[in-house]
């Protein structure tokens, strides 16, 4: 599957998995490799975290990539570092293989 459907199925709230495996979602949290990069609601918001250079938590260039496909289709973009302390991400990581 395409990074984009893979993005869109999130939006939607199911699960899916990149051809190469790189970006997944549950449905809920969607996931560049094992980084959890956006979190989606029982009310449907999409909140991305702001894993590039300009953010300031760079993680790497496909990670980058994922974050810039995404941005244009969350609801809302997010410090990362303010991203990883919330409750919805701390504990968890991608299961989807």
């Amino acid at each position: 599957m395409k990074n984009i459907d893979v993005i869109m199925k999130w939006k939607e709230g199911n699960e899916a998995l990149s051809y190469n495996g790189n970006l997944s979602t549950d449905g809920t949290r969607l996931y560049s490799y094992q980084l959890v990069i956006g979190y989606r609601s029982g009310s449907g918001t999409t909140i991305l975290a702001d894993y590039t250079s300009p953010g300031g938590s760079f993680k790497s260039m496909t990670t980058s990539q994922h974050i810039g496909i995404a941005r244009v289709h969350a609801n809302h973009l997010m410090n990362a570092v303010i991203f990883e302390n919330t409750p919805w991400v701390k504990p968890y990581r991608s299961t989807l293989s």
